[in-house]
């Protein structure tokens, strides 16, 4: 009788050691003060019709000084001292931070690839320098809960205005010496920038629509997207990566460019023969406002696709430079997984580290 009560007193002991021990490991993984993690990631899109109201959600997480929201994405088994790659992800014109994090979903492989992904708001749908102390809270916010000595590497990655933004304040004092490398995502492209379609523009909506993705150009918007065109024609003084995506449909007869002057400044090789990547699953988000009457250099329905993906190799310190071209789609159409996950891959293996050098 009595070994059996020895056995139950073992047991128990190591029951609760391991409890114990178990608790002790919760505890640590690392936490952003304000913004818990979640599995899946709040506010996730179904792998269809997204509801509206989620699409435009402007994020669960506030920025303390300004009291403006935002979204932070992270893994949930993330470490204190991990190396993480961070990435501030600029929604379009007329858009929301909700609407950029499906667009664009790298907070699918935000576990996989240790990515740090912050998507902000502008409250007027349009981003100017009138953000920009916004943008530096996130950012340092950021920086400060992880550590600088830990972020292994810092990306801008912007779509349409908000890649024409990442482009204006890579320029910045801001954020000259922090970013690794900015993702154009149809906002323009370093390097020789190619021919828009000639019915490239938002099409008039016939009727009110859902979740919307890009306004007509208002005044203030045109004024941007004017500006930010013409800072693409001198291009930045800090080094740093650069991947360009676009869509076919985007572009003029004359399509990409082969050559890129970027690419020449880090005596990257020639660009090389195109991989194809096959998505056999649509993106999660498109234009609900734009569809009637549809118009395909500005995005039709999410749908499968096929992608070409052009390396300029051998770069020097590192460096990424980049054009990945959609088949067959337009400037709204969410990215599908496979793609995504391949510009994830590229924004990875690039040199990074600036943040660790900056004092």
């Amino acid at each position: 009788m009595r070994k059996t009560s020895d056995r139950i007193g073992l047991l128990a002991t190591a029951g609760a050691v391991m409890t114990f021990a178990g608790f002790g490991n919760a505890q640590e993984f690392f936490q952003f003060a304000g913004a818990p993690c979640a599995n899946p990631p709040v506010l996730h899109c179904p792998d269809k019709d997204c509801p509206a109201d989620r699409v435009i959600n402007e994020g669960n997480i506030v920025e303390m000084k300004t009291r403006r929201t935002y979204f932070l994405d992270y893994p949930c088994d993330l470490k204190p001292g991990e190396k993480v790659t961070f990435v501030l992800a600029l929604h379009g014109g007329g858009s929301y931070g909700n609407w950029q994090r499906h667009y664009f979903p790298i907070m699918d492989y935000k576990d996989k690839y240790r990515l740090v992904i912050a998507t902000p708001n502008s409250p007027t749908k349009v981003w100017s320098d009138a953000d920009d102390e916004y943008l530096h809270n996130v950012v340092n916010f950021v920086v400060e809960q992880i550590g600088r000595q830990n972020v292994k590497a810092f990306w801008l990655a912007g779509h349409s205005q908000g890649g024409m933004t990442s482009n204006r304040i890579v320029r910045t004092d801001f954020f000259k010496d922090k970013v690794d490398g900015w993702l154009s995502l149809s906002g323009g492209r370093l390097g020789g920038n190619p021919g828009r379609a000639s019915m490239f523009g938002p099409p008039r909506p016939a009727t009110p629509g859902t979740a919307l993705a890009a306004s007509s150009p208002t005044p203030p918007l045109a004024a941007s997207l004017a500006a930010a065109a013409a800072a693409l024609r001198e291009p930045p003084s800090s080094d740093f990566s650069f991947i360009y995506e676009t869509g076919r449909r985007e572009m003029d007869d004359k399509g990409l460019l082969e050559t890129s002057t970027w690419a020449a400044k880090f005596n990257c090789g020639p660009r090389g023969k195109p991989e194809t990547v096959v998505d056999t699953k649509p993106g999660y988000v498109y234009d609900g406002t734009r569809q009637n009457p549809p118009n395909p250099s500005w995005g039709l329905l999410p749908a499968p696709g096929k992608a070409e993906v052009f390396v300029y190799p051998d770069c020097k310190d590192g460096k990424v430079v980049a054009d990945i071209v959609r088949i067959d789609k337009g400037h709204t159409e969410g990215l599908e997984p496979k793609v995504t996950e391949e510009l994830v891959k590229l924004m990875v293996s690039a040199k990074g580290g600036k943040l660790q050098q900056t004092p």
